[in-house]
């Protein structure tokens, strides 16, 4: 049974590491499998073509949305370089992006990020969003016709190679029109275009010249070879994800389609859907005003697995002899940077695109950390210096709160020896302790549970800027002061090598950087403000609370840690202050002896000298 709020602010603490360790560590999946992943399109057109030819069933007069057969290249067989160079493309070139379009097919299989490295180091390669069929992590996103209601025209296929007409580069204010005729009437154009960002806008058109009408169902997919590596964050969602009208937000993860028995699929007007990472994602959105049926499933290619997310527009496109008809979707192919998607969202009236961003479920304070953060990183420059800013606005913000709770703990502190007294009165009967300080805390009007409300006050502070740290591409790279180069990461340096004097590399779980010792050293200043517990059991945990996490949030990104430490700093002044103010005797040095064992051993033995 607690008996003063040293015991009880210790409880919190372990359920603050609980809590922390709950929702924080997770391990990560590292299956890195290959495989290629085209789509399927019409039941009519599989005897005649190849087997890498997509399918598409028709049960009666509604076709079922695209899936996937097996492909035929082999994954891996070729290097990325060697796949692109084998097929006619057409190149795309934007501030923000660098690849090409696959004319076999008319796929947007080839897209790298010019805006983002694969490390801090700006001379290392540029990020690889999609790659092609063959190579040994496909990913690309296409659109089509399905043909259905009886008709019998010979839509394009994955094999279908394509012409340009007009320019051969895809840049903003430069679109790229593509053509198929099929020779039985019909001509196919795909008309993509291409903004600064990371939007493609896809219009879909055919004309028939044959005799007869003929009704045609637009889809599109975005399809995704092998499991890919996932940070393993349970905060963090990673794989297939969507909104599709009433079923709202779906958020699956690669284990759900590979242990779901049939498709997943949802009717919807308008949404979106897609596959997501941590950074980046493809995401493809219909018309907002059809009708669709989305699906997410998973394929197995041999031994590898195939994602897919596709729609199908239920309603068809009606093209009569001589008339053109035409849909257009779009295809979302890029980092997930926070004002680009919000924009997004309202420019093409995406339900809840931003939500791409995994906010989580506390996104009411989520969102508005980062928005603070971003705008004064406006002001100063510096994400780290946000970060320091943030936490002292916080600090003013819940300062009525901390000084409340900062006077209690001082009224606490006043009521040491009277405690004291309590246990000498009754040593052997704790039952009889608990209701003499009881009436103490009533009679004086204290509350021991008063010096918990700043740790619990922290912990939806500590989660939302550890959500804005971990999933917003902003805090990507973001360099703070000296060795912390990438707020996002955790400190690079360990004092198990003397930060980097030593030539050796340490275990993950022994990378103890300085941050992390500064912040373990702040707590446990912080907590010498304070009486040394009596009780033996509480001394030990609060000497080895700060240890303990400072091994913890050893491995946290750098910007947490460094937030933390600042965070310590300021309420070991503000708590001083207080204590001061209240008449209290702040002993801080002569609690810092009395908690470390060799000192105090040494003022006693000087003491029990003493004629």
């Amino acid at each position: 049974m607690a008996d003063n709020k040293q015991f009880i602010l210790a409880i919190a603490l372990s359920a603050l590491v609980i809590l922390v360790w709950q929702l924080f560590v997770g391990v990560p999946q590292m299956e890195k499998q290959q495989v290629d992943a085209p789509q399927q399109q019409q039941a009519e057109r599989q005897a005649e073509a190849s087997s890498t030819a997509p399918q598409i069933t028709t049960p009666g007069a509604s076709p079922a949305a695209p899936g996937t057969v097996a492909a035929g290249a082999t994954p891996g067989s070729m290097t990325r370089e060697q796949v692109i160079a084998s097929t006619p493309r057409v190149a795309i070139e934007t501030p923000s992006l660098v690849g090409s379009i696959n004319l076999k097919g008319g796929r947007i299989d080839d897209l790298r990020l010019k805006k983002y490295h694969e490390t801090v180091d700006p001379e290392s390669p540029i990020i690889t969003l999609l790659s092609p069929s063959g190579t040994s992590s496909a990913y690309f996103t296409e659109s089509g016709w399905a043909a259905g209601g009886g008709t019998t025209v010979a839509v394009p296929t994955p094999e279908t190679v394509w012409t340009v007409e007009g320019s051969p580069t895809l840049a903003p204010g430069a679109p790229v029109t593509l053509s198929y005729d099929n020779g039985q009437g019909q001509i196919f154009r795909r008309i993509v275009s291409v903004d600064n960002d990371y939007m493609f806008s896809i219009r879909q058109e055919v004309t028939n010249n044959g005799p007869t009408g003929i009704q045609l169902y637009p889809y599109a997919l975005v399809s995704r070879t092998g499991t890919p590596h996932t940070s393993g964050f349970y905060i963090l969602h990673e794989g297939p994800i969507g909104v599709l009208g009433e079923d709202g937000l779906l958020e699956l993860s690669y284990k759900d389609l590979q242990e779901a028995a049939a498709p997943l699929t949802h009717s919807a007007v308008g949404g979106w859907l897609g596959i997501t990472d941590k950074y980046w994602a493809v995401t493809i959105m219909p018309d907002p005003e059809s009708t669709i049926e989305g699906r997410f499933f998973d394929h197995k290619n041999g031994t590898s697995d195939v994602y897919q997310s596709d729609f199908l527009v239920k309603d068809p496109v009606q093209v009569g002899p001589g008339a053109t008809g035409g849909y257009q979707s779009q295809v979302f192919a890029g980092a997930k940077v926070v004002n680009i998607v919000e924009r997004y969202a309202a420019e093409f009236s995406l339900d809840r695109f931003d939500l791409l961003i995994d906010w989580g479920w506390f996104y009411f304070i989520t969102k508005p950390m980062f928005f603070l953060l971003e705008y004064i990183h406006g002001i100063v420059g510096n994400f780290g210096v946000a970060i320091l800013i943030t936490t002292v606005l916080v600090k003013l913000l819940f300062y009525p709160l901390a000084n409340k709770s900062y006077k209690s703990m001082s009224s606490m502190k006043k009521l040491q020896p009277e405690l004291l007294k309590i246990r000498e009165r009754f040593p052997d009967d704790r039952m009889k302790q608990q209701e003499a300080m009881m009436a103490l805390y009533k009679k004086e009007k204290v509350s021991p549970v008063s010096g918990c409300l700043p740790i619990v006050v922290q912990i939806p502070v500590f989660f939302a800027l550890y959500k804005v740290l971990f999933v917003t591409i902003e805090m990507r790279h973001a360099p703070f002061f000296g060795w912390i180069k990438d707020l996002s990461a955790p400190d690079p340096t360990t004092i198990f090598n003397l930060f980097g004097l030593i030539p050796w590399t340490p275990p993950h779980m022994l990378m103890v950087g300085a941050w992390a010792i500064i912040m373990g050293i702040t707590q446990w200043i912080q907590m010498r403000l304070n009486p040394a517990p009596p009780d033996p059991i509480q001394a030990k945990i609060f000497n080895w609370m700060p240890v303990f996490f400072t091994f913890l949030l050893a491995s946290f990104p750098a910007g947490l840690v460094i937030y933390w430490s600042w965070n310590n700093t300021l309420s070991i002044l503000q708590q001083w202050l207080i204590m001061r103010r209240q008449g209290v005797d702040v002993n801080l040095l002569g609690n810092i002896r009395g908690s470390i064992p060799f000192l105090n051993r040494g003022r006693k033995d000087a003491s029990e000298s003493k004629p």
